[in-house]
């Protein structure tokens, strides 16, 4: 069984998907943080972000690994353990124009798709519902008011020891909104038949009751999952 859960930047998606599939014991499928470490990789490596061929053959070399742990997933590049490097606004604000390459994505939703053979699959992203899993069993998709997206990103990035203005973070997710939605591959969109789930007023607890009561529900009325 594969479950999807897309959104915009801050919405709460991550964070959910995350502790959903820790509550049930799926794998948590976090591709956002697989294009944020091939990003990584292009910055360190300086590649200027217009010469798409460059990171198209990066990204064909390129190991990318999520490894379960208590807090999700622990993100490999190539053996090394990127997971509080991809959360830097540096990737923040390149990780977009990454994502937009055709060879990219192309090598990007053959792994995830590869990564969810024969699981049950929590898979957070931003086009997992319309494009890496058309066909999945439930969907989601995630929202949440600019104001209180811009607060739960600056939050975290205190957490790390970054310090940045409320204007500047709403505008880095203002811009990357408008990037993600207007993109001519796998642009963001709610799938026709996801279920809308608005955040601005909910905790995290009656985030993750709420997918995971319609999970359950969804498996007592005839879909199969093993740990449900």
């Amino acid at each position: 069984m594969i479950v999807t859960i897309d959104g915009p930047a801050a919405s709460g998606k991550s964070t959910t998907a995350r502790l959903v599939a820790k509550k049930l014991g799926w794998l948590y499928l976090d591709t956002g943080a697989m294009y944020r470490a091939l990003t990584v990789k292009v910055l360190r490596e300086k590649v200027c972000l217009e010469d798409t061929q460059r990171i198209a053959c990066l990204a064909k070399t390129t190991v990318i690994d999520l490894m379960p742990s208590e807090d999700g997933v622990r993100v490999l590049l190539d053996g090394e353990e990127v997971t509080a490097d991809i959360r830097h606004p540096d990737v923040d604000r390149a990780v977009g124009p990454v994502c937009e390459i055709p060879g990219v994505r192309d090598i990007m939703v053959s792994l995830q798709r590869r990564m969810s053979e024969n699981r049950e699959v929590i898979a957070e992203g931003r086009d997992m519902g319309t494009v890496v899993f058309p066909d999945a069993e439930l969907k989601f998709y995630v929202v949440a008011s600019l104001d209180e997206r811009t607060r739960r990103r600056q939050r975290d990035l205190a957490a790390q020891g970054i310090h940045h203005s409320q204007e500047q973070i709403k505008d880095d997710i203002e811009k990357r909104d408008r990037r993600d939605s207007s993109r001519e591959m796998s642009p963001l969109r709610q799938a026709e038949d996801a279920i809308l789930l608005n955040t601005t007023d909910m905790d995290i607890e009656a985030q993750v009751q709420f997918v995971v009561d319609k999970i359950r529900q969804s498996v007592k009325y005839g879909l199969k999952a093993d740990h449900v």
